[in-house]
């Protein structure tokens, strides 16, 4: 293993900053809404200011990862909410049924933001101006983003970046620095600061309104909304004003120039001495002049206490600025200040006059806050509860602060107000929460129309709903109704007019974080006989994440694994269709029936084999009826489906047609029709392929033409039509299908004329009643022999949108006619005719082209259609519509035409879909299937309802699904079946919305999805909460248990606590006189640890706890493994379950730990004594690591190593090695090689000799490495040895005894290193598995059969895997990751190859080999244009699919799980 990959399966999940602003819409786009719901008995200022206003984006971060979601809100007695049949989260307040994230953009930048500001220019609700996003990376970049309506994306409008040999004089000498780069911006969007190196505040000015920066041009070119952009920017040097150490800096509210109010230590102070010198910090308000760039200060507030550590911002009308300290709160502004104590450690400056108490006990270190109202900011607190700081103020002055508990939520890490009814609770270690809140003052408000809805959110729908939901919701609901009910108690001192506010939780996003550790076990519905990459699928992974009350079990699967029904032999099969049938169906079928049409069962299953067709029958029982109805039987079937509101059956076969009612036929057609005029080669033409849309057909024929049947409604009867439009043309068809755009408001018909502006008023005049023009419109999509697409509308057959090389996979596509496409298509365009001729001997591409198509809008009042299409190589291209109406320079356009072709453009333009435009969305998760050249099945089978999901499923040899959530895909493959055939939906009696399914093999399987996993997340997770922190897990495989460490916070009396620390043995007495009496009775926090055996439900359901090993008083357990060693009695192998911990008892006490065996079930008729314990010791330092090394168990305790031999009774010592580590975090053994981490002293690779007895240092790494985690990488013959550390890197060692520079053997050499930008806990080793250009070289087969990957987990919630690559493959890849550094237009202006670069912060390191490929960077390949991709391709000298099919092969060879 000299070179590897390494690649990411899972993104990051915990969200580390969260901010609001309107950033893909403006603020005038929100119409007034008419107030649905006033209660007369409410006062009426309230109602009036409760109307939801307009609402912003909301902008998170997650590691690299940034997403903008769209905040949808749902009005009750509208006509979205009416129609909408899910249960909708928190009940409905303030005349609001539902809120709901939808996600507009995501992007993974190559770096971790660390901070992250909204840019506004204010402006009044009908403002049109737009926001932008300041992103800020280490040490210091800055990155500003506008939203780009034109693209559907973000767009960088200017870099500032501050690093480099020209700025190196900023960081004066240091080289670490403890937190990256710091951005705020002010309130009126004047500008902004950046803090980096802790002491240089760069100020970015922003553009004004109307200065030439923001040109004419521009205004169109965003559709007529200007965002915020920064104009320049210059560097203050705050030592020069004599500030050092600082902790926080805000914009203030209400000044007429920007306003930078600075918080920050004059002289450091610590633990040991704050009773002599406490108050040492202060703010400064600078006043910020960028034009003359001087910042006088203004005023200055001195005396704050030391663990001061955030500003907050006092909204106009009152202004000023709040400190928050872990004790106290102070509020300061130029004219007045006052605080508020917290708890009992709150001094004041002189300890003479005595502050302001709080009513409760609170510590405020780590709290995030934001502000729902002027007055009233929400503070959440290190626990997770909610606190009310509620200002009271007369004028601008301020009088008291008054601070209410509120409900309890999770641990956040970041909180922000959504306009004036929402908020959002970003966390790394819970699911984040999208609140809405609602508010009055007094208790006047909580009049009787709001008491019914504050019960409402408290007892949530009842159980049988909840599971219809996502699960993590129902996960949420059942964690208890503490989490839920988050609105606050009555106002609890009435003579202040406190404020009291209802919550509801409106949404959640799921988060896998903080992964401490993970383990790997079987699935219950796991199968014993599968082989190759199907056995992937009976394992899970089991993953501790979360802290605290929000800690939790993640179980992760890659792959999903359906739960079958049953399953029955069916050889041959071509294609399977399920059609409802009633009998009884009123004729005039319209949309209002559609409600309960959801709900009704299918009537017949029709399975095309190769010569014939059977029919079944899909009731109770599957019976086969094939004998018995006319349905087609003597041949294949084409295409089966519902026509008429389901009130008639098409079948489609290769010479025909027929239309059944129920089984009895009413119409047959054969096709082609007997009076076709070309009689020479139409006989031998036959169907290959029909789309059924609802009341036409669409046929394509074997010769490239297309057909279409239209239904007439009133009869039933369908007629053959061949569209005018294609008579006479030689261009050939190479895929189409039909699209009926449904609804009230068909989505299409936006995109042809303006109207789609004014849709407000549209929705407020028709009403329910569904009349037949509710019935929506149909377009035909149709893809040439050429790549060109075109969109017709039926049955007219006008061409409405365009597009020229649609196979060649643009990341964006344009109507043709409608205006000149963007310029950077324009380009690609030109260049490409010429270029491909140039390459087509080269290689085979001129004969790409579509095979498939497949269009779908899903319901969702605001979802928009997506476009699939399917490549003869197999490759997919997914595009997302999305409307741009583009300037009006139609002209120019139509000259440029009319000289091309006559036809009269007044007539095209009318109707044509000229602001619809698509975007590509990149799939990473599917693996290409390389096409056979066989006859090609359809493989795209769309479902609107399995199990309440909506999305498709992809049928052949790597079956996957692809589900929308929040109009974003989620794909997850099923490999259990390896190949798959044929895919229906059936919803029946016995089946409630499954599936069936044929595999190549020939068994037909009826499946219903797995309920307990929750599908929106990067791959289906299900949560069992835990109310306490998992930190380390483990699999028993004999009897399929997991072990895992729990620790939970216990409130105990503090002389309790300090009777603990005491040393037993010197038998000191505790020396209270310090302590007066009543602080000996309070409480004190300490966390309680245990060992609990977890078993997994069968049904998926909460898993059980079958025993629980407590730990002793203050004693830690820190590992526990599942160990085999051999008993030297019995002489036989046995397992138990080893843990290791140690007493916290305080710098005074020597350090111990136990050793603690227990064995697990032995006898199985006694379920009470799972587990007993068979070995117990206590030995010196903390036992921090097990391993069992070939029967033997290898102790890690404090500084020496221990290996013991087991008697059955005893441990006894053999062998020690006392390597000077200080604290050992991971053991890894092969054979009898032992890979040791330590926490500062980087690894050791020991080995040990059974002849002799000994432990030998064979060679170890001379850095200072902070380990996290540690494993053997092993390629063929190769071992090596890879490390993650605390700066985020990997490296990779190897042991080479021979080479010069190892010292004669004793240090280990560095074969690669990279960085990953997160901290890796956890490294798991897999066998790589074989793919299918491993199986045509048999020579190279043997060694690449001992291939392993590292699957490691991360704190930010991601997966990956190290996985190693042969040379060849590696040079190939690392030439083509060269080229994308500068092919690529890198979101943010980021360089991958500075991301990637090993991080030492500012320790000496020498540089190692750059040997890592980074797929991160290579998966941008696939989305470049064909033209692109082949010319990179020729640029490194080898071919697109040689490219494609390595990248393949390394998801295959880690398709794990």
């Amino acid at each position: 293993m000299s070179y590897a990959a390494y690649k990411m399966m899972h993104w990051p999940t915990g969200i580390e900053n969260c901010a609001s602003g309107f950033v893909t819409h403006c603020r005038a786009d929100f119409t007034p809404q008419i107030q649905l719901n006033q209660t007369e008995d409410l006062e009426s200022e309230w109602s009036a200011r409760r109307a939801i206003g307009p609402v912003p984006n909301l902008v998170v971060t997650s590691a690299n990862l940034l997403e903008i979601y769209v905040v949808r809100v749902q009005e009750e007695g509208s006509r979205e909410a009416r129609s909408s049949t899910e249960v909708k989260r928190g009940g409905v307040m303030d005349g609001v049924s539902g809120v709901s994230l939808e996600l507009v953009c995501s992007y993974r930048l190559h770096g971790n933001v660390e901070s992250m500001a909204v840019l506004s220019i204010g402006g009044g609700d009908g403002s049109r101006r737009r926001d932008s996003i300041i992103l800020a990376f280490q040490d210091a970049k800055i990155s500003v983003l506008e939203f780009d309506d034109s693209i559907h994306g973000l767009r960088t409008t200017s870099m500032h970046c501050f690093e480099g040999p020209e700025w190196i004089y900023l960081k004066r000498g240091r080289e670490s620095f403890a937190r990256g780069p710091l951005v705020k911006v002010d309130p009126q969007g004047r500008c902004g600061g950046v803090l980096v190196y802790g002491l240089q505040m760069i100020i970015l000015k922003a553009a004004q309104a109307g200065s030439g920066f923001v040109g004419e041009d521009d205004a169109f070119g965003s559709g007529g909304a200007v965002s915020a952009r920064v104009e320049s920017s210059y560097i203050i040097n705050l030592r020069d004003l004599d500030m050092k150490h600082i902790k926080d800096f805000i914009f203030v509210h209400g000044y007429i120039e920007p306003v930078m109010v600075i918080l920050y230590e004059r002289e450091l102070t610590w633990a040991g001495r704050v009773s002599w010198k406490h108050h040492t910090c202060m703010i400064s308000a600078l006043s910020i002049s960028t034009t003359l760039k001087q910042h006088p200060l203004i005023w200055s507030a001195a005396n704050l206490p030391h663990d001061a550590y955030k500003l907050l911002a006092v909204p106009s009308p009152i202004g000023g600025v709040l400190v928050i300290s872990a004790n106290t709160i102070h509020y300061h502004s130029q004219s007045a200040s006052c605080a508020l104590a917290l708890n009992s450690y709150a001094v004041s400056v002189d300890n003479s006059q005595e502050l302001p108490r709080s009513s409760f006990s609170v510590e405020l270190d780590a709290a995030n806050a934001t502000w729902l109202l002027n007055d009233v900011a929400l503070l959440s607190t290190k626990t997770g509860e909610l606190l009310l700081l509620n200002l009271v103020y007369d004028g601008r002055v301020v009088q008291r602060l008054d601070l209410s508990k509120s409900k309890a939520s999770v641990l956040t890490s970041d909180i922000t107000t959504i306009g004036n009814s929402l908020f959002f609770l970003g966390s790394r270690l819970g699911d984040s929460l999208l609140v809405q809140f609602s508010g009055g003052s007094g208790a006047s408000a909580l009049s009787s129309g709001l008491k019914e809805e504050v019960g409402d959110i408290e007892g949530d729908a009842p159980l049988a709903k909840r599971l219809r939901r996502s699960p993590s919701d129902a996960l949420q609901d059942m964690v208890g109704g503490e989490e839920l009910s988050l609105y606050d108690s009555a106002p609890n001192n009435t003579e202040s007019a406190q404020k009291t506010f209802l919550f509801a939780v409106r949404d959640s996003l799921t988060n896998v974080g903080p992964l401490k550790d993970f383990s790997y076990g079987l699935r219950i519905n796991a199968d014993a006989y599968a082989t190759g990459i199907a056995k992937q699928s009976n394992y899970e992974l089991v993953c501790c994440s979360g802290h605290g009350k929000n800690g939790a079990l993640c179980v992760l699967r890659q792959s999903i694994r359906p739960e079958m029904i049953t399953e029955v032999e069916l050889t041959g099969c071509k294609g399977i269709w399920t059609v409802y049938h009633k009998s009884t169906r009123s004729h005039n079928a319209d949309s209002s029936k559609m409600a309960d049409d959801d709900d009704e069962y299918h009537a017949y299953l029709i399975i095309s084999l190769e010569a014939r067709t059977m029919v079944l029958e899909t009731a109770d029982l599957l019976t086969e009826v094939t004998e018995s109805v006319d349905y087609y039987v003597q041949g294949r079937t084409i295409a089966a489906g519902n026509l008429f509101g389901r009130r008639r059956v098409v079948q489609v076969f290769e010479r025909g047609a027929r239309i059944l009612d129920g089984s009895f036929m009413t119409q047959e057609l054969s096709i082609p029709s007997p009076n076709s005029e070309s009689s020479s080669g139409s006989e031998s033409s036959t169907v290959m392929f029909a789309s059924i849309a609802d009341p036409y057909v669409l046929l394509r024929m074997t010769d490239g033409s297309i057909l279409l049947l239209v239904g007439d409604p009133a009869t039933c009867t369908v007629s053959i039509n061949s569209p005018t439009a294609f008579e006479g043309s030689k261009k050939l068809v190479s895929a189409c299908t039909l699209y009926h755009d449904k609804g009230p408001e068909p989505w299409l018909r936006k995109a042809s004329t303006d109207a789609w502006l004014s849709t407000g008023i549209g929705e407020s005049i028709d009403g329910s009643d569904g009349g037949p023009h509710d019935q929506g419109d149909i377009y035909c999509i149709i893809c040439y022999e050429s790549g060109a697409l075109e969109i017709f509308d039926v049955p007219n057959f006008n061409c409405v949108f365009s597009v020229e090389k649609f196979a060649s996979g643009r990341t964006h596509l344009v109507d043709a006619y409608s205006q000149e496409s963007s310029e950077d298509s324009e380009k690609v365009i030109n260049k490409s005719s010429e270029e491909l001729t140039g390459q087509g001997r080269k290689e085979n591409v001129h004969n790409m082209k579509v095979v498939e198509l497949a269009i779908q809008r899903w319901s969702g009042n605001h979802s928009r259609p997506f476009l699939f299409g399917i490549l003869t190589d197999g490759t997919i291209l997914c595009y997302h519509a999305y409307l741009f109406e583009g300037p009006e320079n139609a002209s120019k356009v139509e000259d440029s035409v009319s000289a091309q072709n006559s036809v009269s453009l007044s007539n095209i333009n009318a109707s044509r879909l000229k602001n619809l435009r698509f975007i590509r969305v990149s799939l990473d998760a599917y693996t290409r299937e390389e096409t056979s050249t066989g006859t090609l099945s359809e493989r795209i089978t769309i479902f609107k309802n399995i199990s309440g999901y909506q999305g498709f499923f992809l049928s052949g040899s790597r079956p996957a699904w692809f589900m929308v959530f929040r109009q974003r895909l989620r794909v997850h493959p099923q490999l259990c079946d390896v190949s798959i055939v044929a895919f229906t939906v059936l919803h029946n009696v016995n089946c409630n919305h499954g599936f069936i399914y044929v595999t190549s093999q020939g068994i037909l399987k009826i499946c219903q999805m797995p309920s307990a996993s929750n599908y929106d997340n990067y791959w289906p997770v299900q949560k069992i909460p835990l109310r306490g922190t998992p930190h380390q897990v483990t699999y028993f495989a004999e009897r399929n248990l997991y072990p895992l460490i729990v620790s939970v916070p216990v409130h105990k009396p503090i002389n309790q606590v300090l009777s603990s620390l005491v040393d037993q043995e010197v038998g000191h007495q505790m020396d209270h006189h310090n302590l007066s009496s009543d602080e000996l009775h309070q409480t004190y926090t300490v966390d309680e640890f245990e060992v609990r055996i977890l078993e997994p439900e069968k049904s998926g359901g909460p898993w059980e706890t079958k025993a629980t090993i407590p730990m002793q008083s203050s004693e830690n357990a820190l590992t526990v493994r599942v160990v085999t060693l051999f008993n030297t009695t019995a002489k036989e192998n046995e397992s138990l379950l080893a843990i290791g911990t140690a007493y916290v008892q305080g710098e005074d006490v020597a350090a111990r730990g136990r050793v603690l065996l227990f064995s697990i079930g032995r006898n199985a008729d006694n379920p009470h004594n799972l587990v007993s314990e068979v070995y117990s010791k206590e030995l010196k330092g903390a036992i921090s690591a097990f391993a069992s090394l070939q029967g033997h168990l290898l102790i890690a305790s404090g500084p020496k190593i221990i290996l013991h031999k087991w008697t059955g009774s005893e441990l006894n010592g053999i062998a020690f090695y006392d390597a000077p580590p200080l604290y050992v975090v991971s053991l890894n053994i092969v054979k009898n090689f032992i890979l040791l981490g330590d926490v500062h002293k980087s690894i050791y690779f020991l080995s040990w000799k059974e002849q002799g007895a000994q432990l030998s240092l064979l060679a170890k790494d001379f850095g200072s490495l902070d380990c996290f985690a540690t494993e053997f990488l092993i390629d063929g013959s190769t071992l090596s040895l890879m490390v993650a550390d605390g700066q985020k890197n990997i490296q990779i060692f190897y042991y080479a005894p021979k080479m010069s520079e190892s010292w004669k053997g004793q240090k280990l050499l560095s074969r690669a290193e990279f960085h990953v930008g997160a901290h890796v806990t956890k490294f798991l080793r897999l066998q790589m598995l074989s793919t299918s250009s491993d199986r045509t070289s048999a020579s190279a087969a043997s060694d690449k059969t001992n291939r392993f990957a590292l699957l490691f987990g991360t704190l930010d919630g991601s997966f990956g895997c190290i996985a190693p690559l042969d040379e060849l493959t590696f040079r190939r890849l690392q030439s083509l990751q060269k080229k994308l550094v500068d092919a690529v237009r890198h979101v943010a202006g980021l360089n991958p190859r500075s991301f990637r670069q090993f991080r030492s912060n500012g320790k000496a390191h020498r540089p190692g080999p750059d040997s890592i490929v980074d797929c991160e960077l290579l998966c941008h390949y696939e989305m470049l244009p064909l033209e692109e991709q082949l010319e990179i391709a020729h640029q490194i000298g080898t071919t697109r699919s040689q490219i494609l099919s390595n990248l393949n092969d390394l998801t295959l060879g880690t398709s794990f799980l």
